[in-house]
């Protein structure tokens, strides 16, 4: 995950106007990680699903507020990828958003899961640590590519 899997906004540039460039009207936004949902709910961009684990660069933190959402919780320890985990996310993708999936453990690497189970018109958000934002537009592309990393990692 030191490779950003999509564009990689530098922290300077992570900027409203900038993000909304590469959304459409349509999107089915994701965000992984507390900073970059906090950032995009600040936007006035409410995810449509949001993963978060009450953490940033592993120091416990207050979650972001939201309210009139559908929270589900998972325990997904660090640096792992739980059965359970995936299973939450492809259940969020079937409910009505705003869904705040939050993880007892670490969401990190749930952006994994999250680009292959997303739906067509998906672009997910997540942190990529003292460097930037990263964005990625789900395409069948993305989803062979993050198979493959998953693959590795089994």
């Amino acid at each position: 995950m030191k490779t950003p899997l999509g564009i990689l906004l530098p922290e300077s540039q992570a900027d409203k106007s900038n993000i909304e460039k590469y959304l459409t009207k349509d999107s089915y936004v994701i965000t992984v990680g507390d900073r970059t949902t906090e950032k995009m709910m600040g936007f006035d961009l409410v995810p449509s699903l949001q993963i978060i684990d009450g953490q940033e660069k592993r120091e416990k933190r207050e979650p972001p507020k939201l309210s009139n959402a559908t929270e589900l919780t998972v325990d997904n320890p660090a640096a792992e990828i739980t059965p359970q985990s995936v299973a939450m996310i492809k259940k969020a993708f079937t409910l009505q958003g705003p869904v705040r999936i939050f993880v007892n453990g670490e969401e990190d690497l749930l952006v994994l899961p999250a680009c292959i189970h997303a739906p067509e018109n998906a672009v997910v958000l997540y942190g990529q640590p003292n460097q930037g934002l990263v964005i990625v537009r789900i395409t069948p592309e993305i989803r062979n590519k993050v198979q493959r990393l998953l693959d590795l990692m089994e």
